[in-house]
């Protein structure tokens, strides 16, 4: 799949202009990153970058960092995921220290105000195409418990406000069972 060697500078610049350029947290910075790692630079697999997102979501903490620690560590070890995730986090830490020295300007700027609220429909766009991007791969894989497990989780938080925790860990653990009966029968028809 790769067709250039990964290497530590490259995966920091590519981090840190990804997440400094990015506004609305990280389902605005995931597609960008599978676009850069997966389509751009092809270190790793779509499907494999896709499975990355998945976990860095589940996992506590940022799904950003996450995924970025998971795509360092992928490639490159430890110093891969050290070098991601801190390209991934210095720049919220510099935009965060600079805003704090100026907080009473920014607050009464209309300005800023006004900037903030365009970039809602930017965000909202880039978080559709997330959605679009991530349920067009459950569909084109044609299994029927991932679509189904996908709806019935969409339909629990927002209809019936189950808490998203336990939607994680019945699809977790719907995942699990599909995975081990699929096992059992693959071990089957094999010894047959």
């Amino acid at each position: 799949m790769r067709e250039t060697r990964p290497g530590l500078l490259t995966l920091f610049l590519s981090v840190f202009k990804i997440s400094a350029f990015t506004f609305g947290g990280g389902y605005v910075i995931v597609p960008l990153m599978r676009r850069r790692f997966s389509e751009e630079l092809k270190w790793v697999a779509p499907e494999e970058m896709m499975d990355m997102i998945a976990i860095g979501q589940s996992a506590p903490g940022p799904i950003a960092v996450n995924t970025s620690i998971l795509l360092g560590y992928r490639l490159m070890g430890l110093k891969g995921a050290l070098v991601s995730v801190l390209g991934t986090a210095l720049p919220p830490l510099i935009v965060l220290t600079v805003v704090s020295m100026f907080y009473d300007a920014f607050r009464e700027s209309a300005w800023v105000a006004a900037l903030l609220n365009a970039m809602r429909a930017g965000v909202a766009a880039v978080i559709a195409d997330v959605v679009w991007t991530l349920a067009g791969g459950v569909f084109r894989k044609r299994r029927a418990l991932p679509v189904a497990l996908m709806v019935a989780a969409f339909l629990a938080v927002w209809a019936f406000k189950v808490s998203v925790v336990l939607v994680l860990l019945a699809c977790g653990l719907a995942g699990f069972l599909d995975a081990w009966l699929r096992a059992r029968r693959g071990g089957k028809e094999g010894a047959a």
